[in-house]
């Protein structure tokens, strides 16, 4: 299975600019909104935001599109978050690490190939909230767990609730917050870490106009990371909290794009039917040994599928995508930018009321449009997307990242579920050849069809990204290629390992206390579309035989057609009622053979099919 923990691929690129914006929202989503939709004044858009005291509704955090949220796990409300931008972790691995306090939280974002062109493979950025104790150090995280020694670049920042006379020079400061605030500024310098602010720069304003402001947003880097600061800034404006948003650059890593994928959606259909027509597969080895039955599959499959991304346009994965976006609102955003540009060259009243009239007209049709989408997507929502609706509507819970004891990046991560998740088996012993079945019965293109049509269109391709919609027009225009492909596969009953390979996708179990163990996740596999066109085949044949064999149990109902979960819950409840009339009284037990599936011996199988 490939690891689903990194993304990289051949094709490289780099970001502009690594901003990480830290702020204080009060708990407010006023507050919240603002500080987001104030990004459109920075040059470039921030790739991590580190909040203290977020909004949020019975401890989930609020959503805003582009960036994914993560938050301690309860109990209790969040008091830190850590929104990650999509394209940030659509290039780079990241990974959240969760701390034994609520006041804390980091995420760590890695690259085998390195970052910032340094041979560091890590990056990690910790977001504090310091709130008062009545109990030394009388700030709520001890100093010594903030500062750690890291080998690799690490950058803390959040709103430390403390005065120190290298970040507020002026600052006239008591013994007691002079000696609160050494010590936590003697444990950066010991490790070391250095100060990102600039000296007297003030981070909090109070509402009360008696008070004076101060400086109580912080941020630090230790060595592998000074080097690499560009700046530490508050270029924008204030979102209606006492504290402003700080923003930390640091050089741009270099990264890799994802690869191009096909749109599928942009097929010439008339074209590739022209194409289809010449095509015809490689003549199958007469003696096949599973090598060269295997090489003989791969190369034949990989000519049909050159085939098939040939005929798509590409496009690029964009986490920018908006279903309600229209070509009227490309041209209102460009005459808002229009007199925005002309404002700043003459900021005449005349220009800036185009401005403000540009601007609420462009807001205005983005939240009509986004409304109107969305009363056309509950208009048509079906029995399954019913369940999508309800989770847009009503929030959905944070997501969860491992962490695991042993496993401080993600490739350790990778490597620990996996040994967990599918443990390692004996090879089974090799095969020198393979023979044909004697009683065989050819595959015909009807049982591609029935197959097919059992296939939804929606369904995620695996690795080679060819969904089900494809294979139904390839077999509608040629039925005859895709049995001569899989018939002498299904001839020798073998099954080739470039079939075996699939992404995994890693999924926290809901309702887990924790997530320390492996056990606390579970894996979904992307197979390739056609194993599994193979495999409903198998099946299909299967099923059949075991029906007029009389070998399968007349009340099993799992995976027989015809049978379903209510067959099951109505033979359970006839013999019950059945037991109740004799005047018994019934017991019902359930049992879970954990990972049974996966841990069958398949000798000891076959040995007792051929019984």
């Amino acid at each position: 299975m490939e690891n689903f923990f990194t993304r990289y691929t051949d094709s490289s690129a780099v970001f502009p600019s690594f901003p990480i914006i830290q702020h204080n929202c009060l708990g407010s989503w006023d507050v919240f909104l603002s500080l987001f939709h104030s990004f459109t004044m920075l040059p470039h858009p921030p790739l991590l935001v580190a909040i203290q005291d977020p909004p949020s509704r019975r401890s989930v955090l609020p959503m805003f599109p582009g960036f994914m949220s993560f938050a301690p796990p309860p109990p209790g409300p969040p008091r830190v978050a850590i929104y990650i931008s999509r394209t940030l972790n659509q290039h780079l691995s990241c990974s959240t690490v969760f701390h034994d306090s609520l006041e804390m939280i980091s995420v760590d974002v890695f690259s085998p190939h390195g970052l910032f062109g340094s041979p560091h493979h890590s990056l990690r950025v910790t977001s504090v909230y310091l709130l008062r104790t009545n109990h030394p150090p009388y700030r709520c995280v001890l100093p010594e767990r903030i500062f750690s020694f890291l080998s690799y670049p690490h950058l803390v920042l959040g709103d430390f609730n403390l005065h120190h006379p290298l970040a507020d020079p002026s600052r006239s400061l008591s013994e007691t917050e002079f000696i609160i605030s050494t010590r936590y500024f003697d444990a950066a310098f010991d490790v070391p870490y250095h100060l990102l602010n600039t000296p007297g720069v003030y981070t909090r304003f109070p509402f009360d106009t008696t008070s004076r402001p101060s400086v109580l947003d912080l941020a630090f880097a230790n060595t592998a990371l000074s080097s690499l600061v560009s700046s530490w800034d508050t270029p924008l404006p204030s979102t209606g909290s006492d504290h402003v948003p700080c923003v930390v650059t640091l050089k741009p890593p270099a990264v890799m794009l994802p690869p191009p994928t096909p749109h599928w959606a942009l097929l010439d259909l008339h074209a590739l039917g022209k194409a289809l027509d010449t095509f015809t597969t490689l003549p199958c080895p007469a003696r096949p040994t599973p090598n060269s039955l295997s090489r003989w599959f791969d190369i034949s499959s990989a000519r049909l599928t050159s085939l098939l991304t040939s005929h798509a346009p590409s496009k690029r994965p964009s986490p920018h995508s908006k279903p309600w976006w229209s070509p009227r609102l490309s041209s209102m955003r460009r005459e808002y930018h229009r007199f925005a540009r002309l404002s700043r060259l003459d900021p005449s009243p005349l220009n800036w009321s185009n401005v403000k009239s540009s601007r609420r007209t462009y807001f205005k049709a983005i939240a009509s449009a986004k409304k109107a989408h969305w009363l056309d997507f509950l208009s048509s929502a079906t029995p399954r997307s019913v369940w999508m609706a309800k989770g847009l509507a009503f929030g959905r819970p944070p997501q969860r990242f491992p962490d695991l004891p042993r496993a401080s990046n993600p490739a350790e991560l990778a490597e620990t579920l996996l040994d967990h998740l599918f443990p390692s088996k004996p090879p089974p012993p090799p095969l020198p050849h393979l023979t044909r079945y004697e009683d065989y019965t050819p595959l015909t293109s009807e049982e591609i069809s029935r197959a097919l049509s059992k296939s939804s269109n929606t369904s995620a391709p695996g690795p080679n990204h060819i969904p089900y919609s494809m294979w139904k027009s390839v077999h509608r225009i040629k039925s005859s290629l895709l049995p001569s492909l899989l018939d002498p596969l299904l001839a020798h009953g073998f099954h080739p390992p470039s079939l075996k390979k699939a992404l995994g996708i890693v999924l926290d179990k809901p309702g887990k206390p924790s997530h320390d163990s492996p056990s606390s996740f579970r894996v979904m596999v992307l197979l390739r579309t056609l194993s599994k066109i193979l495999e409903r085949v198998v099946a299909s044949r299967l099923s059949a035989q075991a029906t007029i064999c009389s070998i399968i149990h007349p009340l099993h109902c799992g995976s027989l057609p015809g049978r379903s979960t209510a067959d099951a819950a109505l033979v359970l409840q006839h013999n019950v009622e059945s037991f109740h009339r004799l005047r018994y009284r019934v017991s019902t037990l359930f049992l879970d053979v954990k990972g049974g599936f996966d841990n069958v011996e398949s000798p000891s199988l076959l040995s007792l099919l051929r019984k």
